[in-house]
């Protein structure tokens, strides 16, 4: 019991071993921000130049690369690649069938040879170069909002346009800090993908969704894939002559991972934070938006399993879609929780009027005073168009209506200059527009899409917010049932058929007009309303785009001025984050400890899912086969604190086993999935892939005390690969180093 009570002060380092800054580990940083945080990195002890962590052309930024959702490195010179398993499943399960079920069943290449195609959607994305281009986006714009937002958009596109010269590249223009900033993203896009070693989705999910956000986790969340390219290095679509391409650079791996306390820092991709945002905001999020997001994803997920359950091809197919549903609810439900745990409206509110009052004292922010009051308005007029336009948005949730609506409104932009269409419709989309139509059948079967619609149909039909065009649609047909109805649209339709589908692309607007397929038919007929909302949003969004940048400018200051860190909120663009190695007191008042072992799978095993470990690890578990990556203590160097709280004679409990989960204070959120975690040199020692349930508040507001990222250790995949699944032919690709 002693040495319990000594490991679990020793091991909570927020006390013995954390800085005494309380807000040091946050921040999801813009790369070129590093230098100007060095003494802070310095502090958790890492040690590679904050100058070099700024050079997306060097190590390690330029192995860093992005899905598109999630975020990869490079591990071998022969492109190999290591992220999540949830973030590989739509691979996994484009190559699943129910004679070779890798879902359950996981899949390991021997050679390169029998790497299959990861599905035509896949992608890598590698960052090359990140360019301000405030000052081109924002200079000369009009002040009436409809004609602002097309400006905006026109010199984005121009931008984007010519970063493209090149068609192996893909460019953005992404808006930070609410618009004050502008930054042009250059990114090498690598389009042939494979699948090369995913474990069974009883290791990559263990514990399924009971275990998502919680922990002590015993997670095998991780996949690797292998990029593609032509004979010449250039970038190709899927050919069995292409060959392995050769990254600029590849991590190293760390064997001997890293210990309570270690410094760490993490890289990727983040999708969305909300931390600059009103608390007005906060408010709508927690009253009405999740809890309203929640009951319909429920009724999904509900829906989902049960057809799944009595037909295994609709499990396999909507596998992913499950997961992704069943992770966003399980997170708006931590949110709700966590908005009522720790009062974070309150928190909100408390620094809201600190900073109001702070306004009102800076004679040079006093005018953005008016800003803000003009803020309030603008978001109040936003939430309520959300609200009035949700049931009807969610009407449109058909597979084969959200198909119809997009090649009809692809018919319209084509008659337009190319840079005068709409993003999503020019003809650098149209390789993606065309993948994402084929991908269709790999996640559709008509008796799920209608029942889902039906739900939501029906959601739409019990509230007040209607429209003409579809309530025509909804009456059609007499007295017949609205499931006689849909059943109706399903067998008529020619969308359910690839080609036929795909066929669409090249109809011009006269054609869909004069379809008699009912999908069709129901897109052009909700056109017009959904153009008339698209416009309204914009209009809105370039009221927006004054009233904000003025606000976040005050916001610095204000942050500067109280010695707070300052960082644009998450939006999908390349961010490093750092912290230590650290567990934390939970909402049960227990300590969770760091890192968690190879036992607790054998613990927590029923047999059923998701407690069902396979027999392979398992017996591997049981014979202690633990081989080189067995960790006799994960604590550095224990005895100067021993000494000061207890006896000297006293010892922490061993470890003696393979570390499999581990916490840090790196401050994350999704897109951060499959993120390297390194070490104070910049080696490989993990994979992010998960929160605890206390922290999943930190999209809104960030508590360094409780928010802690869970992590897949190093060693533990270097187990599985070893003594489990005998990946040798992946282990001689990869780089280990040992201290």
């Amino acid at each position: 019991m002693r040495n319990a009570l000594i490991s679990a002060v020793l091991l909570s380092s927020g006390v013995v071993l954390a800085s005494s800054d309380a807000s040091a580990d946050e921040g999801q940083w813009q790369p070129y921000q590093m230098p100007s945080i060095a003494d802070k990195l310095n502090e958790r002890g890492i040690k590679i130049p904050a100058k070099q962590l700024a050079d997306l052309t060097q190590y390690p930024m330029n192995a860093v690369v992005g899905l598109g959702y999630c975020t990869a490195s490079f591990v071998s010179p022969q492109g190999l690649v290591v992220t999540n398993h949830h973030c590989a499943y739509r691979a996994i399960q484009y190559n699943s069938k129910k004679e070779h079920n890798y879902i359950a069943n996981g899949f390991l290449a021997k050679s390169k040879e029998q790497e299959p195609s990861a599905g035509p959607n896949e992608r890598l994305y590698i960052t090359e170069a990140v360019t301000d281009v405030s000052a081109q986006v924002t200079q000369g714009l009009s002040q009436a909002p409809l004609v602002r937002y097309e400006e905006i958009q026109a010199k984005r596109k121009a931008l984007i346009k010519e970063c493209e010269s090149d068609e192996n590249y893909r460019c953005s223009v992404r808006s930070f800090h609410s618009g004050l900033e502008y930054y042009l993203i250059k990114q090498l896009i690598i389009r042939d993908v494979r699948l090369v070693y995913a474990p069974p989705n009883s290791v990559g999910a263990f514990g399924g969704d009971t275990d998502n956000y919680e922990y002590p986790r015993h997670s095998g969340d991780f996949t690797f894939l292998r990029a593609y390219v032509g004979k010449d290095g250039k970038p190709a679509a899927y050919s069995t002559e292409n060959v392995p391409f050769t990254p600029k650079s590849y991590l190293k791996i760390n064997a001997n991972g890293v210990k309570a306390g270690d410094g760490v820092f993490a890289a990727g991709y983040p999708g969305s934070t909300s931390r600059y945002r009103l608390t007005s905001e906060l408010k709508f999020a927690s009253d009405w938006l999740y809890p309203t997001s929640a009951e319909r994803y429920q009724l999904r997920i509900d829906t989902i399993k049960a057809m799944g359950d009595a037909d295994s091809d609709i499990a396999i197919k909507y596998a992913g879609t499950l997961a992704s549903m069943a992770n966003r609810m399980k997170k708006y439900n931590g949110l709700l929780d966590g908005f009522k745990a720790t009062d974070i409206i309150g928190i909100k509110q408390s620094r809201e009027d600190d900073f109001l009052t702070w306004l009102a004292g800076d004679s040079t922010y006093q005018l953005y005073r008016t800003q803000f009051d003009q803020l309030e308005t603008l978001l109040e007029r936003k939430r309520i168009g959300m609200q009035s336009r949700h049931y009807f948005n969610n009407a449109q949730s058909s597979d084969l209506l959200n198909a119809a609506n997009k090649l009809y409104r692809l018919a319209k932009e084509k008659s337009k200059p190319d840079s005068e269409r709409e993003e999503g419709y020019q003809e650098r989309d149209m390789k993606m527009f065309k993948a994402r139509l084929k991908r269709i059948d790999s996640s559709f079967d008509v008796s799920v899409d209608k029942t889902l619609w039906q739900q939501d149909l029906e959601a739409y039909m019990a509230q007040e917010q209607r429209v003409a065009a579809l309530d025509k649609m909804l009456s059609e047909e007499g007295s017949a049932s609205l499931s006689d109805r849909l059943d109706g649209l399903y067998a008529l339709t020619s969308l359910t058929n690839q080609e036929k589908r795909l066929a669409w692309i090249d109809a011009d607007a006269n054609a869909f007009e004069t379809s008699s397929d009912p999908f069709i038919r129901l897109a052009v007929a909700l056109y017009q309303t959904n153009m008339a909302q698209e416009k309204e949003n914009k209009t809105l969004l370039g009221e927006l785009s004054q009233a904000r940048p003025g606000f976040m400018k005050a916001i610095i200051a204000y942050n500067t001025a109280k010695g707070w860190p300052v960082y644009p909120d998450a939006n999908g663009t390349l961010r490093i984050t750092y912290g230590i190695v650290d567990g934390y007191q939970s909402r049960d008042a227990l300590y969770k400890q760091p890192f968690t072992r190879l036992e607790g799978i054998a613990a927590k095993h029923t047999g059923i899912e998701p407690f069902n470990a396979p027999k392979k690890v398992l017996d591997a578990i049981n014979e202690q086969r633990y081989g080189s990556h067995k960790v006799a203590s994960v604590i550095e160097d224990p005895s100067s604190w021993i000494c000061r709280l207890f006896s000297c004679l006293d010892k922490p409990e061993e470890f003696n086993s393979v570390p499999v989960n581990f916490l840090s204070s790196v401050d994350t959120t999704g897109g951060n999935s499959g993120s390297p975690v390194f070490n104070g040199k910049g080696e490989l020692v993990g994979l992010n892939f998960d929160s605890t349930y206390e922290a999943i508040t930190k999209d809104w507001f960030f508590n360094p005390t409780i928010t802690r990222a869970v992590h897949v250790d190093i060693r533990y995949i270097l187990w599985m690969m070893d003594e489990v699944d005998h990946a040798d032919n992946l282990l001689e690709e990869l780089e280990l180093v040992r201290n």
